[in-house]
């Protein structure tokens, strides 16, 4: 299974389970993985939805070498349905869950991997976890789900989109992108003690408390920039296809290795 799921105590877990490619996401993955979110917002029984990642690393992103047999022919229009589809639509639509989610997140969080612990209410993570968004060496700008500017910073989330360097966990703290930095031997507990604490709480006054906040951000303009930006995303798909026939693998093999 791609997809581990459990509730006890009002507390749902959801777990990605493929440690073995250090969790990155194929096509069943994310269709189980959003089947899980609406599984969780739909019962009455769980009040709080915590994600977190099997193994080593939290997650490896997209996989780009398990994906099946790809098409003869591509087009810029087949991408950016799937794309919108499984990336930008999953991301906003977990993001505006009425009930609120943690993600623990240890080992590295790349690229892809940031649309699973961004649209998560709380970050916490471990003293290894390492974030990184290093797809411009791809030729595209950034990943489908533009959350670098609300994250990081306007100044911060170009350095780490210019570099592709790992932003570490403590400077996530810094920034605010993470609510709390654990050791690592202490992830699980950590974010079980935050999910308790909040399972205490009034569900309609937390829901309520999600929206002030997310509608915040909407009414300075985060929904926008997030759906104007997956099409600047596309722009970058487009000339890869112009030059390789297929998205993101011109520079494909510059990107092997960074898991270390």
């Amino acid at each position: 299974m791609n997809i581990l799921y459990d509730v006890k105590d009002r507390i749902a877990t959801i777990t990605l389970n493929r440690p073995e490619v250090a969790n990155a996401q194929n096509a069943e993955l994310l269709d189980e993985l959003d089947a899980a979110w609406t599984r969780a917002a739909d019962d009455p029984d769980v009040s709080v939805i915590v994600l977190r990642g099997e193994g080593k690393h939290f997650s490896s992103g997209h996989d780009l070498n398990g994906g099946g047999p790809r098409p003869d022919k591509i087009t810029l229009e087949m991408v950016y349905g799937t794309e919108s589809r499984r990336y930008l639509d999953y991301s906003l639509r977990w993001r505006n869950i009425p009930k609120p989610s943690i993600a623990a997140v240890q080992g590295r969080c790349i690229a892809g991997g940031l649309l699973l612990c961004w649209p998560c209410d709380l970050i916490i993570a471990s003293e290894d976890a390492k974030f990184s968004d290093p797809v411009v060496m791809m030729g595209i700008g950034g990943v489908e789900y533009h959350g670098h500017t609300w994250e990081l910073g306007p100044r911060k989330a170009k350095e780490i989109l210019f570099t592709g360097r790992p932003v570490t966990a403590a400077e996530a703290e810094q920034t605010g992108m993470v609510n709390l930095v654990v050791p690592r031997d202490e992830l699980d507990a950590r974010t079980a003690e935050m999910a308790a604490k909040i399972a205490t709480m009034p569900p309609f006054a937390l829901r309520q408390a999600k929206r002030a906040v997310n509608q915040t951000l909407d009414v300075q303009g985060f929904y926008a920039a997030i759906q104007s930006v997956f099409d600047i995303h596309q722009t970058g798909h487009g000339n890869a296809l112009s030059m390789s026939g297929f998205p993101v693998l011109v520079h494909l093999d510059e990107m092997k290795g960074r898991m270390g």
